[in-house]
């Protein structure tokens, strides 16, 4: 059995593991525990990380500059439809997103990276982070020192839509900033037979979202995307009383920092002021979620080169308005987030989600020579930066 195939299985066989016991963001106990000793078995390092209640960090090599790579290991409250014979064996949860899949091309790349780690020109550190689904875990690592010395970040997740072998780079903006809402719209409640003695909420709340469709239409630029979505709206209790307030949920999806300011000012001004022409008051609550992903064009193309020598199909991928805290670890330092091609089933927190395993042995193998490219660059921007002095 060659080398490539005895890996392949054994990511698998991970894989396999983590999808039969997956564990809700902030609970990842025996996932952290399960790394822990695939880690240990290997004699890879574990870094001290004393604030971590769940998650891992580990690192290879001994002195130089650090490349970190990145994997999420938190699941969905998603009850599993797949019939698969290793599908969840928990009620109610599932890796619907395929953290799985990620955890374990991780844990592949470091087996790789440990077995040249004597001829590493650096170090390459591996996080393990928890609680992406709750865009909690990149923040919880930063500040438990997660990032120190860190040079660059490289990220990844499966594509269901894009075939195995297929690799999505793209510089700047791929992943959009999340950001909820919740408003209140506070009316005065009346018999349902004389709407004129109170102050109509469903109304109010009409006008609101028919009136913030206008903001992307007609304040954004058409070479550029913003998504406003309102998805719950909440109001009265029986058919003959107009309510004194109804509730509107929903989200805002943006890609660029100043598209998201201004979304967000025309927001919050059209709802004040719609409301108060109809002689009602708003209250909003803005629940602010992840950045956009803006992948650093000076490290794409280690990436880049790194797939290609893989003989792997590298694409410039559409945008997507899913979000990822990954965009948390670039507002610290330069960072690359992947697309992996998985040609899943179904599309990402879909009941049947899955991704081909096939993928799983040339992801860690990109992941490895991705992190050892990256620190080849940064030792010949190094050395250029003396000759230059």
């Amino acid at each position: 059995m060659s080398s490539t195939t005895a890996l392949q299985e054994q990511l698998v066989a991970i894989r396999r593991h983590l999808h039969r016991y997956p564990e809700l963001s902030g609970e990842e106990w025996e996932t952290t525990r399960y790394i822990r000793e695939q880690l240990e078995a290997a004699e890879i390092r574990i870094l001290p990380a004393h604030g971590l209640a769940t998650g891992i960090i580990a690192e290879i090599g001994h002195s130089g500059p650090v490349i970190a790579l990145r994997a999420d290991i938190d699941a969905l409250p998603v009850q599993e439809q797949t019939g698969l014979p290793y599908a969840s064996t928990i009620a109610g949860k599932m890796h619907a997103c395929g953290h799985d899949f990620h955890s374990a091309a991780l844990l592949g790349a470091a087996y790789l990276l440990k077995k040249q780690e004597a001829v590493l020109p650096g170090r390459v550190r591996f996080i393990f982070q928890p609680a992406e689904e709750k865009a909690k875990g990149a923040r919880q690592i930063i500040d438990n020192g997660g990032l120190e010395e860190v040079e660059v970040i490289y990220g990844l997740h499966n594509k269901p839509d894009l075939p195995v072998g297929t690799i999505g780079i793209k510089d700047g903006p791929l992943m959009a900033a999340a950001d909820g809402f919740r408003i209140r719209i506070h009316g005065q409640s009346t018999h349902a037979a004389v709407p004129e003695a109170g102050i109509d909420p469903i109304v109010v709340s009409a006008h609101i979202i028919t009136a913030l469709q206008s903001i992307v239409s007609r304040n954004i630029s058409a070479q550029e995307s913003a998504v406003i979505s309102v998805t719950r709206l909440h109001s009265g209790h029986t058919w003959n009383v107009i309510p004194e307030q109804a509730e509107l949920e929903g989200t805002i999806r943006t890609f660029t920092k100043s598209v998201r300011r201004e979304v967000l000012d025309r927001f919050s001004r059209i709802i004040e002021h719609t409301a108060a022409a109809y002689g009602a008051k708003a209250d909003i609550q803005m629940l602010a979620g992840p950045p956009p992903v803006h992948n650093d064009s000076t490290w794409t193309d280690a990436a880049r080169r790194s797939a290609r020598q893989l003989d792997l199909h590298v694409i410039v991928p559409d945008v997507s308005p899913a979000s990822e805290d990954f965009s948390f670890y670039q507002q610290q330092l330069p960072g690359v987030f992947l697309f992996v091609g998985t040609s899943g089933p179904q599309e990402w927190h879909h009941p049947a989600f899955d991704v081909d395993e096939q993928a799983l042995g040339h992801t860690a193998a990109l992941l490895a020579e991705t992190a050892r490219a990256a620190l080849q660059q940064w030792h010949e921007t190094a050395r250029l930066a003396v000759s230059a002095e």
